[in-house]
């Protein structure tokens, strides 16, 4: 008689869904493969095998799920991985996850995935300089937070972003293992319910008024509804020879507005501006 499978309950987790957390860790996504099916209808047998980091592991179960487990615990205990938490010795337990600094990308996504967090995004935000000497910045975003990373190529580009994002985690978090935790995510919904000052003087008074400090306004309003403000500056300069950025709020969805200035800090204040005027009509639609 087969053994029956281990029921897990509460916040436990199955060998694949701990072998499979390792692998977007450490870049190597195991692979399963059914071996062999064979048995009576109501008494089958299946042989599943899983390759994972350069080692095999096979195993075998009256189901298909079954024999897949068995295989994963194989390989986690090859692996010297404890089938149950997920820890490994020497490194940090389910309570937090300690940055690996060769791979910061399989380590933000296994936070998203560990964590129940948004994916991080990557986003393309310039491309220039000649074919053999070209120039990427890409941005990296996770939940309300938002990092950019340039390098000769979009891989370099996006692992610097990557780790200027785990470096950010860190010290949010106080230390090397990453416990910071989002803030709940702002719904335009909830910016057009609120009933808060800041939002009450965007709504009644004018924004054309010159020489306002915009870049201030902004930040305020944005404390005031509890998402955050990032400004990112465009090394291409306009067709006018004006400087340009981009104001990104971690609102849901995110909105990212447009500036330009004779100045980095007049492009940031213009892009402030409209982010602003946005939010206006945002705040004042029914």
């Amino acid at each position: 008689l087969s053994t029956p499978e281990p029921q897990r309950t509460g916040s436990w987790k199955t060998p694949i869904q701990i072998l499979y957390e390792h692998g977007v860790v450490s870049g190597d996504l195991p692979v399963f493969v059914m071996e062999k099916a064979e048995g009576e209808a109501h008494q089958p047998s299946f042989v599943f095998s899983v390759t994972i980091g350069g080692i095999k592991c096979t195993g075998q179960g009256p189901s298909k799920k079954a024999a897949k487990q068995q295989a994963a615990e194989a390989a986690l205990k090859i692996l010297n991985i404890d089938s149950e938490s997920g820890a490994v010795p020497g490194r940090s337990n389910t309570n937090g996850v300690v940055a690996e600094p060769n791979n910061p990308v399989g380590l933000l996504q296994a936070l998203a995935l560990q964590r129940r967090w948004r994916v991080p995004e990557y986003i393309m935000l310039t491309e220039c300089g000649p074919p053999h000497r070209k120039e990427f910045t890409i941005i990296c975003r996770l939940e309300s937070l938002t990092e950019q990373g340039v390098g000769n190529t979009k891989k370099a580009a996006k692992k610097e972003a990557a780790e200027k994002m785990v470096a950010k985690l860190q010290s949010l978090s106080g230390s090397s293992e990453i416990t910071w935790i989002p803030n709940p995510t702002v719904c335009f919904e909830n910016i057009r319910n609120s009933t808060a000052e800041k939002i009450s003087l965007l709504r009644r008074n004018p924004l054309s008024i010159p020489n306002t400090d915009y870049i201030q306004m902004l930040l305020d309003f944005s404390k005031e509804q509890g998402f955050e403000v990032t400004y990112f500056d465009i090394d291409e300069l306009t067709v006018n020879g004006q400087y340009q950025c981009l104001a990104e709020l971690s609102t849901s969805p995110v909105t990212v507005c447009h500036g330009t200035g004779i100045s980095c800090s007049n492009a940031h204040n213009d892009a402030a501006h409209s982010a602003l005027q946005y939010m206006k009509i945002m705040a004042s639609s029914k």
